[in-house]
């Protein structure tokens, strides 16, 4: 692994020298975009809108429009703005993990101790560990801060990315179910009797990227000359009045979804 960032946690006036990797890869097929005529790859080029010409990555500076004009940002600009937070995640609070919703969760990076800080990090780990406390952080990463915590995972030390207050959406211009909307007894008897049957111990390890797998299915068949077969679904809604019947009739069935077992209530 290529590490990402490098700096330093702030633990109190204890500076630990780390690394910061990702923790995540993308599971997604490498696609290339053709043109359909020849087959031959779309490249995309950085164009100046006023001249037409390609211009290369040495002669691209960042801008800010400001006024109706542009004020052309430095690399110095950027560390300059916070210092501090360019080189330290500043751990500024710890806080019981539950306390945050799962709302504001981003990326995850491994954190590893750089020359040094082997003691120290495994310190912080421990006490962390030991108080169940993650501690919530700001640093700034690829010319924007984020908001994180530092938390303990198995043997290692995890930051998790988090998304600002700001970042998050409200869901005002949502059309939901008003009071109107009458639930049942015996219809939400039913659905909680699913539920039940439905249940399982969560295991990560049992869910995979099955998208993924049957489309390679598909290419490695279009390689060989085969035509695939085009599997045609339509779903059907259900109504309001078939709320009972399909539930009931959903029980029957008697399996759960995803590979999960039945188990008993």
């Amino acid at each position: 692994m290529r590490s990402i960032w490098s700096g330093a946690i702030g633990f109190g006036l204890v500076n630990i020298p780390v690394k910061l990797y990702s923790a995540v890869q993308d599971s997604r097929l490498d696609l290339d975009m053709l043109d359909k005529k020849n087959h031959a790859r779309i490249r995309f080029q950085r164009v100046n809108e006023d001249t037409g010409k390609e211009v290369p990555w040495e002669q691209i500076v960042k801008g800010y429009l400001y006024n109706d004009e542009y004020v052309i940002l430095e690399d110095e600009d950027f560390e300059a703005a916070s210092p501090k937070k360019n080189k330290i995640i500043e751990i500024e609070s710890f806080v019981k993990e539950d306390e945050i919703d799962d709302i504001y969760y981003e990326s995850p990076y491994f954190i590893e101790p750089d020359k040094g800080g082997a003691k120290a990090y495994e310190l912080l780990f421990k006490t962390l560990e030991k108080t169940k406390k993650v501690g919530l952080s700001r640093f700034v990463l690829r010319s924007k801060e984020h908001l994180a915590v530092v938390r303990p995972r198995d043997n290692y030390m995890l930051l998790q990315q988090l998304r600002f207050e700001q970042e998050l959406r409200t869901p005002d211009d949502l059309t939901l179910p008003d009071a109107r909307t009458k639930i049942s007894k015996r219809e939400l008897d039913m659905a909680e009797e699913l539920v039940k049957q439905y249940s399982a111990p969560f295991d990560i390890s049992q869910y995979k990227d099955e998208y993924t797998a049957e489309l390679m299915k598909i290419i490695k068949a279009k390689a060989a000359g085969k035509r695939p077969t085009v599997k045609k679904m339509k779903v059907v809604h259900t109504k309001s009045d078939d709320l009972f019947d399909q539930l009931k009739a959903s029980l029957g069935n008697g399996s759960g979804r995803s590979g999960t077992k039945k188990r008993a209530s």
